[in-house]
This record gives C-alpha cells, sequence and structure tokens, in this order.
C-alpha cells in the first residue's frame, strides 16, 4: 500500500499528469484513423523517450497505447472503419446502432466499457500478476493452437444469417493466409515470384480494404444513383442506468477474457475482442439480435480489447515476455531506460513499477474524460456530406494502408480488398470470418506443426495436455452451439406448424 501511494504522488506530478492528458489524446486520434495501429502510434513515439525520465518516457507510450486501442471504437462505430484491428469486432454492432440513429449511444456504451476493462485490466494487473504470468507460462505450442482453433470457431456465430457463407469466407481467409514463407520449412508458398508477396499479406490493408473501402464504395454508389442528400440521422439517445446495468456482467466477462487472452504472448487485442463477442452472444438473451445493432456487441468488444491492454503488461513485466506487439516496443522502451522486465524489477525498482501501475489506471481514466467530453464532437462526424466523407475515408484508407510498411504493394492490397468486400457484402458474405482466419490462420499453423515436431507427428499431444484439451473441447462446442440452436428453432417451429393445423382442424 505504501508503495502504491508513492506511485500516486509521483503521478500527480504537473509533468507526468501533462504527459498523461497528451499522449491519451494523441493515442486516440493515432487509433481512430485507419491503419495508424496502436503499435505505430507507440513506435513513432518511442525515440520521444530517449532522453525522458524513466516514468515519463514509458507513460508516455503507456498513454498512447491505452488511447489508441479505445479510439479505434470511434471509427469502428461511426464509418464501420476499424481504426485499429481491435475494433474489428466492435464494428459489428456499433455501426448498425449508429444506422438507427443511436451513434450517441453505441459511443457511450464504447467509453464506459473500454474504461472499465481497462482499469480492472490494471487492478488484475497489479494484484495478480506473478500467478497469472506463470500460468500463461504453460502456454506452449499445442496449446497455442487450440486457442487459435477455438478463435476460428467463432466464425459459426459471426457468420450473419449464412453458417455456409461464414464458413467460407473463413476458408478463403485461411488460403490468403497461406501466402508467404513456410514457417517450419522456410520455403516460399503462393509467391509466384514476386517479393512482395515473401512475407505473406497483411491483415491490416485486408481488414482496411473489406470494412471501410468496401462501406465508402458502397456509399459512393448510392451517391451517384441517388438525387437527394444522403445522411445519417443522429438521436442524441443518451444509455440508460437500466440499460448499462445489464452490461455490467458483460463488461466484467469480457475484461478477464481479454485479460487473459493479453497475456499469452502473440495473442492480442483482436483474437480477444472477438472471443468476448461470441461469448456474449451465447450467453445473451437475444442473441439473433447480434450484428443487427445489439448493445452488448459493442461494450464486450471494447471491455476486452481494453482489458488486453493490462493483460499484456503482466508477461512483459514479471518474465520480460512481451503479450503483443506494442508491449515488444515498450519492452525495448524499458531496455533503453536502464530498466530489465523481470522478477527483478519488483524488487530493485518497485518504486517506478508501482508508479507506472497508478499511471495506467489514469490513463485508463483519461479514457472515460476524453470519450464523454468528445461524444458531441465525434458524432458531427455524421453530417458530413456523403459526397465529402466518402472520399476522405478512401483517402486515410490508402494513407493508413501506406503508412503499415511505407510499401504502396499494400495499397493495392486494400483496394483490391475492397473491391472484394463490396461483392461480398451485395451478395451477403460476411466479411469478419475473413480477418479471423488471417489474424488466427498463421498462428494456428505454426503452432500446429511445431507440436507435431515435439511429440515427432502424435497427435495425442493436443488431447494429453488439460489446458489443450479444454480449448478442444470449447471450439468444437462453440462450433456446434448455433447448427444445434438452429435445429431446435426449426424443430420447434414445425412441431408449432403441426399443433396448429391438427387444432384447426378439430
Amino acid at each position: 500500500m505504501e508503495l502504491l501511494l508513492q506511485g500516486l504522488m509521483n503521478v500527480l506530478d504537473i509533468k507526468v499528469v501533462s504527459i498523461l492528458f497528451l499522449s491519451g489524446a494523441v493515442g486516440i486520434f493515432i487509433g481512430s484513423l485507419p491503419g495508424l495501429t496502436a503499435t505505430m502510434g507507440v513506435a513513432l513515439l518511442l525515440p520521444v523517450t530517449f532522453g525522458m525520465e524513466p516514468v515519463k518516457g514509458i507513460l508516455l507510450l503507456v498513454g498512447v497505447y491505452f488511447g489508441a486501442i479505445y479510439g479505434g471504437s470511434i471509427s469502428a462505430i461511426l464509418l464501420r472503419t476499424p481504426g485499429t484491428p481491435s475494433s474489428a469486432a466492435t464494428a459489428l454492432d456499433g455501426y448498425e446502432m449508429t444506422k438507427k440513429g443511436l451513434a450517441y449511444k453505441a459511443l457511450t456504451v464504447s467509453t464506459l466499457s473500454s474504461t472499465i476493462g481497462g482499469i480492472l485490466s490494471v487492478i488484475l494487473l497489479i494484484f495478480i500478476a506473478p500467478q497469472l504470468a506463470k500460468f500463461a507460462l504453460k502456454f506452449s505450442a499445442p496449446e497455442t493452437f487450440a486457442l487459435a482453433l477455438f478463435g476460428l470457431a467463432i466464425i459459426s456465430s459471426i457468420s450473419g444469417t449464412s453458417l455456409v457463407k461464414g464458413l467460407m469466407a473463413g476458408f478463403a481467409g485461411l488460403l490468403i493466409a497461406s501466402i508467404g514463407i513456410d514457417p517450419i520449412g522456410g520455403f516460399p508458398r503462393f509467391t509466384f515470384g514476386t517479393a512482395n508477396l515473401m512475407g505473406g499479406i497483411s491483415y491490416i490493408p485486408v481488414l482496411i480494404g473489406l470494412f471501410a473501402a468496401s462501406e465508402a464504395f458502397h456509399t459512393a454508389e448510392n451517391v451517384l444513383i441517388q438525387t437527394k442528400t444522403v445522411s445519417t440521422s443522429i438521436n442524441k439517445v443518451k444509455l440508460k442506468w437500466a440499460e448499462f446495468k445489464k452490461l455490467i456482467i458483460v463488461i466484467l466477462r469480457s475484461t478477464f477474457i481479454g485479460t487473459f487472452i493479453g497475456m499469452i504472448p502473440g495473442a492480442g487485442g483482436d483474437i480477444a475482442s472477438f472471443v468476448s463477442y461470441n461469448e456474449a452472444k451465447r450467453w445473451s438473451k437475444n442473441p439473433d439480435e447480434f450484428g443487427k445493432g445489439n448493445m452488448e456487441g459493442v461494450s464486450a468488444s471494447e471491455a476486452a480489447n481494453n482489458g488486453c491492454t493490462g493483460g499484456a503488461m503482466i508477461p512483459l513485466l514479471t518474465l520480460g515476455i512481451p503479450g503483443d506487439a506494442v508491449t515488444a516496443v515498450m519492452l525495448g522502451a524499458l531496455m533503453v531506460q536502464g530498466l530489465q522486465p523481470g522478477p527483478l524489477l519488483f524488487t530493485n525498482h518497485a518504486d517506478i513499477v508501482y508508479t507506472l501501475f497508478i499511471g495506467m489506471l489514469f490513463a485508463n481514466m483519461l479514457i472515460l474524460f476524453y470519450g464523454m467530453l468528445g461524444i458531441r464532437l465525434f458524432v458531427k462526424i455524421l453530417q458530413i456530406h456523403k459526397a465529402i466523407l466518402t472520399p476522405i475515408i478512401l483517402v486515410l484508407c490508402i494513407v493508413g494502408s501506406y503508412a503499415l510498411g511505407n510499401n504502396f504493394f499494400d495499397v493495392w492490397v486494400m483496394l483490391i480488398a475492397g473491391i472484394i468486400g463490396y461483392v461480398m457484402n451485395k451478395y451477403n458474405f460476411p466479411p469478419s470470418p475473413v480477418i479471423l482466419a488471417l489474424i488466427l490462420g498463421p498462428m494456428m499453423e505454426a503452432s500446429l506443426r511445431r507440436a507435431l515436431v515435439i511429440s515427432s507427428g502424435d497427435v495425442s499431444i493436443f488431447f494429453t495436455r488439460p489446458i489443450s484439451a479444454t480449448l478442444l473441447l470449447l471450439a468444437i462446442g462453440t462450433l456446434l452451439y448455433p447448427i444445434i440452436l438452429d435445429w431446435k428453432k426449426t424443430r420447434k417451429t414445425t412441431t408449432d406448424a403441426k399443433q396448429y393445423d391438427a387444432s384447426n382442424i378439430d
């Protein structure tokens, strides 16, 4: 407790507070722009911290990190343009709420869920970090494969009205994910002699294309066909306390899922948000409303991806193992400052560690401050005429795709994905399974093959280890659950129809 109080006093320094305020705003701005991910934002500002004191430098990056994860939800909700990969699941219901004129409420749900999820994950980081980190170490190749397969099984829940179309989209995503260098053998696959394909196809340009560019193409078509002004109505419908109470369980469950997935090296907020979205749909009383503007979908996704931020810091600080790409950059920042992450960090630099903890709590509170203060400003984006907004979105898509690797090839990938996404929308193929497969495909393949190398080709390694066996059972259950649910509904409808006919005959 003494260390926490000392950390609080250190954070309340006017310079530290100013850094957190500024970095939080910068992070939200970066996160709301397609392609400019949290990783990119932290990496760009890393050189700025070299001449700063350790606490100030690390908290500068923390503010950008936390702010960017939240900022991605703003464009996802208002424009169906996920600012970061972690917000892809948010767009599923957030944009549908916007189309109903409920953008104000959707942004409020996102802000509250993000804040609570982030704060709770930091509290978990403070009190049970070492124990959680030890559990995360039990994840080797078999467990990681089972986790990836469980994530892919979620396709059955995000496929919309047609499971077959969702599975087809997911299979296409897996095929695209196989392009590049073989993870074990090291030989090129489906590269056709093109150097740009040697590293595979990044999922971020594909995500921007399938969600943002395709929506821009669709909007442009409507603007060209219609003679009237195309606009989205904005109703300032506030979130009621009774509605928020129903979201509390969703937020708590999603935060724990996000924290747990965040502490697994190699996982991240994108996986956590889709898994939490699936669990929210599974436990919801109205699962059919998901994908049509359900607040629980927005809440689950945002609580999870912000909960993932604290979770990713657990293995970084306790073991020196980054939980995701952003914390990998932060690992470098800590070492530049002369701080070696690991168990000794809590012994040799306890004052700095607990100051960072308090700073993280403060950074999450700033999300609430900026979010609630800026909602009225954010929704004004929808008042811009579509004929003006659509070209701006396309320019942002191009800039974001190019900035990813300073390679115009990514822009072509984004544009092709945008055209494919436009066609998919026309024929009701869901884009989310493609992104999910692109994210999880490489992880699943590499983990599967490493596990088989370890076991000399014996597949029983996946079923004799408790964690992997449990995750595989959950994957099977997740995949079959929607099918069984539809079968029960069809059977009930048939039975009710027969009873109705029999009563009419009588």
